[in-house]
């Protein structure tokens, strides 16, 4: 009688082995992103350098995470069996106003992304100060359509090629 025992083992690690951690300098930044390994999503931490006094802006923190997710992995990453599906040009700006609270508009519709690079974008963003407060990821392209409240859930992270699950937006930010 045939037994399931899960998926077959994956042949890559997916594990950085060795990783050496230094303590950040006042113009590093520890950052946690997700890349693709053995077809899931996994965080891998990073450092990065930010220029003085400019952490706390949040457009700012997402055009860093998003240049890390466009970088292609270190030689130990890659070795570790990782790699990043988010292709450029993509860049994010500010949202427009009328735009729900913590809007990022990318470059690109959202939806026009590959399904797994949309959900590394969520999840990188997920996890940072770029996100909305309830740890929503809203996002809009450079056009007119309405922003969409995205979540990065297990789900998301075991299956990423899945459609990312949408979610209620927050309110209209005050106009200025």
């Amino acid at each position: 009688m045939p037994v399931d025992a899960g998926p077959a083992p994956s042949r890559v690690p997916c594990t950085l082995a060795g990783k050496e951690t230094t303590a950040p300098t006042p113009q590093q930044m520890p950052v946690r992103v997700y890349l693709v390994c053995a077809s899931a999503l996994k965080a891998v931490e990073r450092t990065v350098t930010v220029s003085e006094g400019r952490t706390g802006d949040r457009v700012r923190t997402a055009g860093i995470l998003l240049g890390e997710l466009l970088e292609q992995p270190s030689a130990t990453e890659r070795e570790a069996g990782f790699a990043s599906l988010v292709r450029g040009p993509l860049t994010v700006s500010a949202p427009r106003d009328g735009d729900p609270a913590g809007t990022l508009r990318l470059s690109r519709r959202p939806e026009d992304l590959a399904a797994a690079a949309l959900a590394q974008v969520v999840c990188t963003l997920a996890e940072s100060p770029a996100a909305a407060e309830s740890g929503t990821v809203v996002l809009a392209g450079p056009g007119d359509d309405a922003p969409r409240g995205y979540r990065c859930t297990d789900s998301v992270r075991q299956r990423p090629d899945s459609a990312l699950p949408t979610t209620a937006l927050p309110a209209p930010a005050p106009a200025s």
